[in-house]
């Protein structure tokens, strides 16, 4: 598809793409106008807001037509890995569950510690889940923590990980977030360069990106470096209008993500790996109807 292809037009043809998806396996590559795509679909854990066991959630990740499961760690892993295996999902992926209490960047070393063993954790659960990649926040950029200093620290701390990274098999993908420093792809693609280890490369937002520029321009850019995709919308009308954090507040297909630009850019580069949900902030899957209808919808996004 042209990535000049309107929405209005997108949105037309995109019951044609829900119906080929309905009659595809989950997880399994799905049609575009250049061939097959072979992407599979996961969904984020912390992101399904219905009440439930573990085993209940990945029971309906699965219903809804997903393939696996990102989920977080430092979860009791004899529950996960039951929910994982009766429910036939995969985990590709964890999500730190500390990165955001303990800033890697802290000026104050206890913290930085703590940090650190957060992340050790999430590599040892994800080796255990058979994730290939964890998800993390490398810090945060504030008042008191300068550009500078989060950028040296965080590498300095990162890099105690990576010896555990490597022996586990795991790599740290670092994600792209409002925390206010790596807001360039050109500084991205340096920052991971710069440890010059096989075990360290991107987790990209999709969403995220459209404070600070466009997808499909990161995504050329970071490459190879790119270990697992959220796909997340984003309205910079909503941000523009109505405040930073409501751009978030839509439905997928619904804001301004320019979807066949950046499936375009995805297949240029060659990426053929998951494709994990991460809904906005406003519209989380609060029940199985929501999941199903953001499965359909990432159906629809995948093929174009």
């Amino acid at each position: 598809m042209n990535s000049q292809f309107s929405r209005r037009d997108f949105l037309k043809t995109g019951s044609g793409a829900l119906a080929f998806a309905a009659l595809s396996p989950a997880g399994f590559a799905v049609e575009n106008s250049q061939g097959k795509r072979p992407l599979k679909k996961a969904m984020m854990l912390q992101t399904v807001g219905f009440p439930g066991s573990t085993f209940d959630k990945f029971k309906a990740i699965k219903d809804a037509g997903f393939a696996g499961v990102e989920p977080l760690s430092h979860m009791n892993q004899d529950e996960v890995l039951k929910a994982r295996d009766e429910n036939g999902l995969e985990t590709p992926s964890v999500c730190c569950a500390t990165h955001w209490k303990e800033n890697i960047a802290s000026p104050d070393a206890a913290e930085r510690e703590r940090s650190l063993e957060g992340l050790k954790q999430a590599l040892r659960d994800a080796k255990n889940y058979g994730a290939s990649s964890v998800l993390f926040v490398s810090g945060k950029v504030d008042k008191n923590i300068s550009y500078a200093d989060a950028y040296k620290r965080s590498q300095q701390e990162i890099r105690k990980a990576l010896p555990l990274a490597e022996q586990l098999g795991v790599k740290i993908a670092i994600e792209n977030v409002w925390n206010n420093y790596l807001i360039s792809p050109l500084e991205a693609a340096r920052y991971i360069d710069e440890f010059n280890s096989p075990a360290i490369g991107w987790h990209f937002d999709i969403g995220n990106i459209y404070r600070y520029g466009w997808p499909e321009q990161w995504i050329s850019i970071l490459g190879k470096r790119i270990q697992k995709l959220h796909f997340k919308e984003f309205s910079t009308k909503k941000m523009q209008n109505e405040g930073l954090h409501k751009g978030f507040d839509v439905q997928y297909l619904e804001g301004t993500n320019d979807w066949p630009a950046i499936m375009k850019a995805l297949d240029a580069i060659g990426y053929n790996g998951w494709g994990i949900a991460e809904p906005a902030y406003a519209k989380p899957a609060v029940d199985a109807a929501g999941l199903k209808n953001i499965s359909e919808r990432l159906d629809k996004i995948f093929a174009s």
